[in-house]
């Protein structure tokens, strides 16, 4: 894999990171109660964003020789993702952005295992640390809600949205030579039509139309695309890490805009599980620095 190659693949899923880190804003800002139906229209914007972007790409026969051609690696993909964007909406609505987008900083990690397990991919000793640094965190901020039923069900939701986004990301990279958007397009049209059959109100302002395109479209399309053009070209660990620039900046958003303060617990958390990140990039680059280089 060439140099130029790494930074492509690590720009794109710094964009999806940047992308998808307004989540919390745009979910804040719907007036929409019925959960469902944001799910379905969410989805709904999102799959005709990706599919107008296979069209414009790759034409309408291409796009279909690359729907047939995805196979099962492509169907588990699709899967994961309908998983995980049902949940981000469900996890929202119960308990605060930052316990969900902190809770979701552990993909990287629970990546790592995933391909330990299935791949057999060797796992060092720094990133087992970090994976207990990050259970410690999550221990810290689930313990917070355990009297409160909602809060705990929403740390649940993000909890299913961390694994399901680490299958993604695992499988992803394992098959770098299948090209994943009609996957991700399959997976939210799988998520849409879910969500419609659970959903009883469909009504729409025209604000909350506004935002929930933007919601679709931009936070999940958009996202979503570049992420899975940069995550074949990058191993899954580094492409789950980059991807905690979301985590990040998406509760700074929320409380900027919305004036959501997370909890002690969820901050002490926080703080325990990005240190783990941040311990094991560092750790990373100072391995790749000592690493001798190829010889010419």
């Amino acid at each position: 894999m060439t140099t130029h190659t790494t930074q492509q693949g690590t720009l794109l899923v710094l964009l999806a990171a940047l992308v998808w880190s307004s989540g919390g804003v745009i979910s804040r800002s719907i007036g929409l109660e019925d959960q469902w139906a944001v799910v379905a229209w969410r989805s709904l914007f999102a799959a005709l964003f990706l599919l107008g972007f296979l069209g414009w790409r790759d034409g309408i026969k291409g796009s279909a020789q690359l729907f047939r051609s995805m196979g099962w690696a492509g169907l588990e993909v699709a899967l994961c993702f309908a998983i995980s964007t049902t949940c981000f909406v469900l996890a929202i609505s119960y308990t605060s952005v930052a316990n969900v987008l902190l809770i979701q900083a552990a993909a990287p990690l629970i990546a790592a295992f995933f391909a330990w397990i299935i791949f057999k991919e060797s796992v060092p000793l720094a990133t087992w640390l970090a994976i207990i640094g990050v259970v410690l965190g999550l221990v810290i901020m689930v313990s917070d809600s355990l009297g409160d039923d909602l809060s705990l069900l929403g740390n649940l939701f993000a909890l299913a949205l961390a694994f399901s986004f680490a299958g993604a990301t695992v499988i992803t990279r394992h098959y770098a030579h299948v090209r994943m958007t009609p996957a991700v397009a399959t997976g939210v049209m799988m998520s849409g039509l879910f969500a419609a059959i659970m959903a009883h109100d469909f009504a729409l302002s025209k604000a909350d139309l506004g935002w929930l395109m933007a919601f679709g479209a931009l936070n999940l399309g958009l996202g979503l695309a570049l992420f899975v053009s940069g995550a074949r070209l990058i191993p899954a660990a580094l492409a789950a890490l980059l991807s905690t620039l979301e985590p990040v900046l998406g509760p700074v958003w929320v409380w900027l805009f919305h004036h959501e303060v997370p909890s002690t617990a969820t901050l002490i958390g926080g703080l325990v599980i990005l240190m783990a990140l941040l311990s094991n990039i560092v750790w990373q680059i100072y391995q790749q620095r000592r690493s001798p280089a190829p010889a010419n």
